[in-house]
């Protein structure tokens, strides 16, 4: 028997069909390191940079928001879903470093984890797209779902998923 939830019994890829599961409340927070780097991160005035393409990390938070909402048609086997909120926070740690934090809820048949992992991708993307007349030097890593609650998987709202 496949263990894979995406393949069908001739070994092709498919959609799980959630129609059967409980509809209940879902949330996903996915977290990115980024190395910036100190010539980059010098430059942050009042926790944002201003370059010509505009303010650095008000741009990332929208595009990681717009690629949540978009998650379904880059990701082929993620259904289409009706996201609540998405809440975005990106923070400079040190001299060199940012996190990127990505929060996705939602009332629905399936998790928002992807949702919440290609949000805090995007959102990286976005800050190195903006800052690569600085330095190309940037390393997007360390991302990872560090928190899901809701579903069968994970009923109990307190869980969190290990990092």
């Amino acid at each position: 028997m496949n263990k894979f939830s995406h393949i069908n019994k001739k070994n092709q890829p498919k959609m799980v069909n959630v129609g059967d599961k409980k509809i209940t409340k879902r949330k996903a927070t996915a977290k990115g390191i980024m190395f910036l780097g100190v010539d980059v991160i010098s430059k942050f005035q009042n926790d944002d940079l201003i370059t010509k393409k505009g303010p650095v990390f008000q741009t990332a938070i929208i595009a990681g928001i717009q690629a949540v909402k978009k998650t379904s048609d880059l990701i082929p086997m993620c259904h289409p879903l009706q996201i609540n909120g998405v809440d975005i926070d990106i923070n400079i740690i040190d001299t060199e470093y940012v996190e990127i934090l990505c929060s996705v809820a939602m009332e629905g048949k399936t998790g928002v984890e992807m949702e919440a992992l290609t949000g805090v991708s995007i959102a990286g993307l976005t800050i190195y797209d903006m800052c690569k007349s600085i330095s190309q030097k940037m390393v997007i890593k360390e991302i990872k779902l560090v928190e899901k609650t809701g579903g069968k998987s994970h009923p109990n709202p307190s869980h969190k998923g290990k990092d």
